[in-house]
């Protein structure tokens, strides 16, 4: 599970913690460090650089989901 997201972002903090004490475990791109990533959730999120957008596996990228969507795709 990749989680893109950049410093500042209330909804990216939350996320993260919330995966953390659910003991999710996650791979964390800064989009202000990674050009390619940033290019990449534009792609996904409609030309804007919202944040957090997660991808599970292979799955389709998911913007600024819940937890609860987070751990469902995790689990399918």
């Amino acid at each position: 599970m990749t989680v893109y997201w950049r410093p500042g972002c209330p909804y990216c903090v939350g996320l993260r913690l919330r995966l953390r004490l659910a003991r999710v475990p996650y791979r964390k791109v800064n989009i202000w460090r990674d050009p390619e990533a940033a290019a990449f959730v534009r792609g996904v999120a409609d030309g804007n650089e919202t944040v957090p957008t997660v991808v599970v596996g292979d799955g389709p990228a998911m913007v600024n989901p819940s937890l609860r969507r987070v751990r469902e795709t995790a689990r399918a």
